[in-house]
C-alpha cells in the first residue's frame, strides 16, 4: 500500500481542527532510541490532550494515507518508536494524556491514560495502600501505553505476569479513527474475540491505546531479599524449585546474575559496593513479599540452609534492612547501564523452557567462540525463563571492531534458542529490529494470521509501518 508524506496542506487541515497546544516542535529526542541503532524521521509531531483528539488525528492520517507512529516514553529497545524509511510520518505522542483517572482500592483497579508514567501509577497505587507490580529499569520514564503495546515484562513476572496479565480493559483508537470503548473493570467477559489481548503486544500496528484499566494487588506486609552464590545455572534452577516448594507465591522475583555482569560493574562503576569479596561466577537475587505473620529473613536463611545441605550454594547475604534490599536491587538494575558503557555488539532478549537454560548458556558461548573471541554477559529473569544474553568485544577491543559480525552473532544465538524451543523476543517486542527474525523463526500459520489481521484492521497500512509486519508485506 502506497503511503504519502506529511504535507503543508495536511498540517493546515489538522491545525484547523486541533488546538494549538496539540502541536509540538519535532526535536531529535523523538527520532532516537536508547541503543542508537535507529534514527527516525517525521513530518509532524502532535500531542493530543484526549481520546477524541487522537481519533481525529488517526482519521486524518487514514484518509490521507499518511503513516502514524505512536510514541510513548521512547524507552523501547527494538526500534518500534522510530521510523527510518518511507514518507515522513506523523509522530503521535501520548505525553499530554498522562492522567490517572481513577484509583479503586476496593476493586483493586487503577484507570490510567496511556501517557501516564509507570512510576506515577506505582505511586498512585502505593498511596491507596495497593501495589501495581509492573516494574522495569525504565519505569521513571516509560509510559503505560508503551508498556502495554509491547507487553512489557520486568522483574515481577514470576509472581504477577506480564503487562498483558495486569490489564482488565482498554480504550483505544482503531486505524479507521473509531474509538473502542473497552475500558471494562470486569474480571470475566466472554463476549467474542478478545480485542484487549489483540492490541496488547501489537506495538501500535493495530491502533493507539489511549487508556487502560489495570489490576492492583495488596501490598506485601513484609519484604525481604537475598543474594545467594550458586554453583551454576542448573543449581539456580534447583534452588528455585526448593524456594517454590517452601515459600510458594511469596517469591516476587528470582534473578540470575553472571560474574561477567559483576566484572562490568566493577569496570564501569568502581564506586558500587560488590556483595562478595571474591567475584562468583553465578549468583541469584531472590525477592520475597509475604504476609504480616511471616518473616522473610527467616525464610531466606532457612532456604539457604536447605540449599547448602543439597550442595547447591556456597555463600549468601540476606538483607537486614530495606536499605540493604534496595542496594541488592540497585546492583541488579545497574547491569544494563554497565552494558551500555562497555558497548554490546549484539544484545538478545530471549526466553527458553526453564530446563533448557543450563545447556543453552554454555552452548551459546561455545558456538560464539567459533566466530571470534567475545565476552558474554548473561543475566535476567530466571524465574520466568527470560535471559538477556548480550555479546561484547574482548577486553581492549570495541564494538566498532566487530560491527561486521553482528548479524552472524545474532543468527548464532537465535538459531540455538529456536532449536531449544525458545523465543527470540521475550519482553521487548519485535519492533523494527526483529522483523526478519519473526519471519525466519515464526510459525507459518501464525505469520499468515498476523498479516491477515493487519490487513483487515489497517487496510491502508498507516499504523506504525514496518513494525512486526515488514513494509510491503500485506498491509503496511
Amino acid at each position: 500500500m502506497t503511503l504519502n508524506p506529511v504535507t503543508d496542506d495536511f498540517i493546515a487541515g489538522l491545525r484547523a481542527d486541533l488546538p494549538a497546544a496539540a502541536f509540538r516542535r519535532l526535536t531529535p529526542a523523538y527520532l532516537e532510541e536508547p541503543r542508537g541503532r535507529y534514527h527516525g524521521h517525521g513530518g509532524l509531531l502532535v500531542a493530543p490532550a484526549n481520546t477524541d483528539e487522537v481519533a481525529l488525528i488517526v482519521r486524518a492520517c487514514n484518509a490521507a494515507r499518511v503513516a502514524l507512529v505512536p510514541y510513548g516514553g521512547g524507552t523501547g529497545l527494538v526500534g518500534g518508536q522510530v521510523m527510518e524509511d518511507g514518507p515522513a510520518p506523523v509522530i503521535l505522542s501520548l505525553e499530554r494524556m498522562a492522567a490517572i483517572r481513577d484509583v479503586n482500592p476496593r476493586e483493586n483497579v487503577v484507570v490510567a491514560e496511556a501517557g501516564a508514567i509507570l512510576a506515577d501509577i506505582q505511586a498512585a497505587a502505593r498511596d491507596a495502600d495497593r501495589l501495581f507490580p509492573l516494574s522495569l529499569a525504565s519505569e521513571g520514564s516509560a509510559r503505560i501505553g508503551g508498556n502495554l503495546a509491547t507487553n512489557a515484562g520486568g522483574s515481577n513476572v514470576l509472581r504477577y505476569g506480564n503487562a498483558r496479565d495486569l490489564c482488565l480493559g482498554l480504550e483505544a483508537v482503531l486505524p479507521d479513527g473509531s474509538i473502542w470503548h473497552g475500558l471494562t473493570r470486569l474480571r470475566k467477559d466472554n463476549t467474542g474475540y478478545d480485542l484487549r489481548n489483540l492490541l496488547i503486544g501489537a506495538e501500535g500496528t493495530l491502533g493507539v491505546i489511549t487508556a487502560a484499566a489495570l489490576k492492583l494487588y495488596p501490598r506485601p506486609a513484609r519484604e525481604g531479599a537475598a543474594l545467594i552464590v550458586v554453583n551454576d545455572p542448573a543449581a539456580a534452577l534447583d534452588l528455585l524449585a526448593i524456594a517454590r516448594q517452601r515459600i510458594g507465591e511469596g517469591i516476587s522475583a528470582f534473578e540470575l546474575i553472571g560474574g561477567m555482569g559483576l566484572d562490568f560493574l566493577a569496570e564501569t562503576m568502581p564506586e558500587l559496593r560488590q556483595p562478595f569479596a571474591d567475584r562468583p561466577d553465578w549468583m541469584v537475587l531472590i525477592d520475597l513479599g509475604l504476609g504480616a505473620g511471616q518473616a522473610p529473613q527467616a525464610e531466606l536463611e532457612e532456604l539457604f540452609a536447605e540449599a547448602a545441605e543439597a550442595g547447591l550454594v556456597s555463600d549468601g547475604v540476606v538483607a537486614q534492612s530495606e536499605a540493604q534490599r534496595a542496594e541488592f536491587w540497585a546492583l541488579r538494575e545497574r547491569i544494563p547501564e554497565a552494558n551500555r558503557k562497555i558497548g554490546a555488539i549484539s544484545s538478545h532478549d530471549i526466553s527458553l523452557p526453564l530446563g533448557a537454560i543450563p545447556d543453552f548458556i554454555p552452548e551459546g558461548i561455545d558456538a560464539l567462540s567459533e566466530i571470534d573471541s567475545f565476552r558474554v554477559n548473561c543475566f535476567g529473569h530466571l524465574g520466568d525463563g527470560n535471559l538477556h544474553y548480550n555479546v561484547f568485544p574482548a577486553a581492549g577491543a570495541s564494538r566498532a571492531d566487530h560491527e561486521f559480525q553482528r548479524d552472524a552473532i545474532k543468527r548464532c544465538v537465535h538459531d540455538i534458542v529456536h532449536r531449544m524451543g525458545g523465543s527470540v523476543s521475550a519482553e521487548h517486542g519485535i519492533g523494527r529490529l526483529k522483523v526478519a527474525d519473526l519471519n525466519r523463526y515464526g510459525d507459518p500459520a501464525k505469520l499468515a494470521a498476523i498479516r491477515a489481521i493487519k490487513a483487515a484492521l489497517d487496510p491502508n497500512g498507516i499504523m506504525n509501518p514496518g513494525v512486526i509486519v515488514a513494509a510491503g508485506t500485506g498491509a503496511g
